[in-house]
């Protein structure tokens, strides 16, 4: 009877086993498994400070692209400018006598050539220099006639050799009067009682006061003569940086469709009392199209004297504020990449880098803050 009880017992413990191995399988429940990272976090974490943009998307957005190079705030100075005409290329046209304006030949904007009529003047001077040239040649003329007269005298043997001397005197003097008469006129481009008013260079007007009827007297300016391709860059500079430009120093002036390269010309040699600035004057390599009395950026590069230290520089717009980390954004195949960085001194639109970045980097300059807004962006979706 007792083994039959030790039977039963072992059957009844093995059929339990097989009913809880059907009900429960292995690893239903037993094991708590550890949560995992979705693939929308693992690759937002592998993208973390990454801006991901084609080449057409960063030409779009006018990005510039730059190359962190060695420099020191001191090798450059950044300046403010206006175009203004060189001294050979500008013109201011006025009456030069009292008068009537009786034509208008140019208007505001017109080309003009030099030594074209842009307006007449009808004038009493005019009237009197034309007066004083008709006189002058009478009295050259009359004085020709008693000349030749005496001469075939004198060889007649019927008057003395100074009666011939004193005819020739009195004719090189009418000739010079005659002479000196119509290079007034000339000179005052008269023509009967009109004076012309004609333009010493070629360019376009840009200036044109007079009116048709009215009347002017000689200081009175009738036009304004512009030639666009003689122009000059006058920007001005603190005069603690107009101590280090010299006349010859390399420049470069930055317009809408890039840099072109310049040449300091001129240095003022005191600051104007106005906004205590001096001015730099300079010239340009080639024709721009710029315009008189447009606004433009200078970069002026004295030449090195040996005391300067060299550290990478970068404009200040390529440097961004993230998380209260300074960043800037190196340029890779798929777009940009934030880099943390640490700065050193600013000056002007200018900030040196001294570590987190390497010589060459190729790194986002102008419009750097859309690919900073960009990253805010996509981890606020995040």
């Amino acid at each position: 009877m007792k083994n039959k009880y030790i039977i039963g017992a072992f059957v009844a413990v093995v059929m339990a086993a097989l009913v809880i191995a059907v009900m429960f399988p292995p690893g239903f429940g037993w094991e708590q498994t550890a949560p995992t990272v979705s693939e929308s976090e693992e690759s937002h974490a592998e993208e973390e400070g990454v801006v991901r943009l084609t080449g057409d998307q960063i030409s779009t957005s006018d990005i510039e692209i730059i190359s962190v190079e060695a420099s020191s705030l001191d090798a450059e100075i950044i300046a403010q400018g206006s175009v203004v005409p060189s001294p050979q290329g500008h013109a201011v046209l006025s009456a030069g006598a009292e008068g009537r304006v009786s034509r208008i030949n140019k208007r505001l904007g017109d080309a003009v050539d030099r030594g074209e009529v842009v307006a007449t003047i009808e004038s009493r001077e005019a009237a009197a220099i034309s007066s004083d040239v008709s006189s002058a040649a009478s009295r050259a003329e009359l004085a020709r006639t008693r000349y030749e007269r005496e001469r075939r005298l004198f060889e007649e043997r019927v008057t003395a050799r100074a009666d011939l001397e004193t005819a020739r005197s009195e004719l090189q003097q009418a000739v010079t009067e005659a002479d000196r008469a119509r290079q007034a006129a000339s000179a005052s481009s008269v023509s009967g009682r009109f004076i012309a008013i004609r333009s010493p260079i070629s360019g376009r007007v840009t200036a044109a006061p007079a009116v048709l009827g009215s009347y002017v007297t000689p200081q009175d300016e009738l036009f304004r003569i512009s030639d666009p391709n003689q122009i000059q860059i006058e920007a001005a500079v603190p005069p603690e940086d107009a101590r280090k430009i010299a006349p010859g120093d390399p420049a470069s002036v930055e317009t809408p469709e890039g840099e072109i390269v310049a040449r300091v010309l001129a240095v003022t040699p005191a600051a104007d009392l106005e906004n205590r600035a001096a001015i730099i004057v300079l010239s340009l390599g080639a024709n721009a199209d710029l315009v008189p009395g447009e606004y433009v950026r200078a970069r002026i590069r004295p030449r090195a004297d040996g005391t300067r230290s060299s550290v990478l520089v970068v404009p200040s717009e390529a440097v961004q504020s993230i998380e209260g980390r300074d960043v800037v954004f190196v340029r890779t195949p798929e777009g940009f990449r934030a880099q943390p960085i640490r700065t050193g001194a600013r000056s002007g639109d200018r900030v040196e880098i001294v570590e987190g970045i390497a010589p060459g980097t190729r790194i986002a300059g102008r419009n750097a803050f859309l690919l900073k807004a960009e990253l805010g962006r996509g981890e606020a979706e995040h």
